[in-house]
């Protein structure tokens, strides 16, 4: 379902299958998806430093020039106003001029519903919140959301045998209520996000630079103990971690020790050095 490689200051990127999204596009990001890279859709950039965007240069041009399906469009949605972003897109499309396949670049604001799927009553959108970087760079976290039916609270606790009379009786769109759903919460770069953002999410990938709050030198990353407390206050189902330090490789397990028996949910880190995959 999700593939990710992120290693602070070099490069990261996040590959969500089952939509076919990729959040953020840092360096080598097509030389290790490989041929994967024609099954994307969408790319929703966090933020515009180049360690998170200097990959689409090479998306975009082997989407060009190899031989793969180039009838499948590609956009690209950043948040608005950030100029790094759109110089560089601008770049992009000067480099390669001669486009054979659809490439669309469009700005978000916080709150805005950019839809993936819709069928009848189903719907599943992006969402993107506001976080807080660097004050040069307009920066945005994304949660995947869908819609879901469920027994209204007056029902819930009430016998399968009684929910299904009620069911005939009623109706079940009348015995039953609609409600959003986060299925992915990410962070992007930022020194913590708003619990709220996350709320209920079933996976909340939070940047965790730093597993120690005394390495950090400015507010403008995680630490691993402000990342606990989010996904604690956000009452997520997992937690995975990711954008940490080069500095931790291979001491990253004893940091964790302890800490995962201690929460009540799930917790995965990507390694800076390894491609991760769940």
């Amino acid at each position: 379902m999700l593939q990710i490689y992120s290693k602070a200051l070099y490069s990261t990127w996040v590959y969500y299958a089952p939509e076919r999204i990729l959040f953020d596009a840092g360096e080598g990001v097509s030389l290790t998806m490989s041929n994967k890279i024609y099954a994307i859709r969408y790319i929703f950039l966090t933020h515009g430093h180049i360690d998170h965007i200097s990959g689409l240069w090479t998306i975009v041009n082997t989407r060009n020039n190899s031989m793969g399906d180039r009838e499948k469009p590609l956009t690209v949605y950043y948040p608005k106003g950030n100029t790094a972003i759109e110089d560089w897109i601008n770049f992009i499309k000067q480099a390669n001029n001669d486009l054979r396949f659809e490439f669309n670049h469009i700005p978000v604001s916080a709150g805005e519903k950019v839809f993936l799927r819709q069928a009848g009553n189903f719907a599943r959108y992006v969402v993107p919140f506001k976080v807080k970087h660097t004050s040069q760079d307009m920066s945005l976290g994304y949660s995947i959301i869908e819609t879901r039916r469920r027994l209204k609270e007056e029902y819930r606790n009430l016998p399968e045998k009684e929910i299904l009379e009620l069911s005939k009786k009623l109706g079940s769109s009348n015995i039953t209520e609609f409600y959003e759903k986060k299925i992915l919460t990410i962070s992007g770069d930022t020194f913590g996000i708003d619990p709220e953002n996350a709320r209920d999410s079933e996976i909340l990938l939070h940047e965790c630079t730093f597993l120690r709050s005394s390495d950090r030198k400015m507010n403008a990353h995680a630490s691993l103990e402000e990342v606990l407390d989010i996904a604690k206050s956000a009452e997520v189902k997992k937690l995975i971690l990711y954008h940490i330090s080069s500095r931790y490789s291979g001491k990253i397990d004893r940091y964790l020790k302890n800490i995962k028996e201690a929460n009540n949910f799930d917790i995965h880190y990507v390694d800076p050095e390894v491609v991760f995959t769940i």
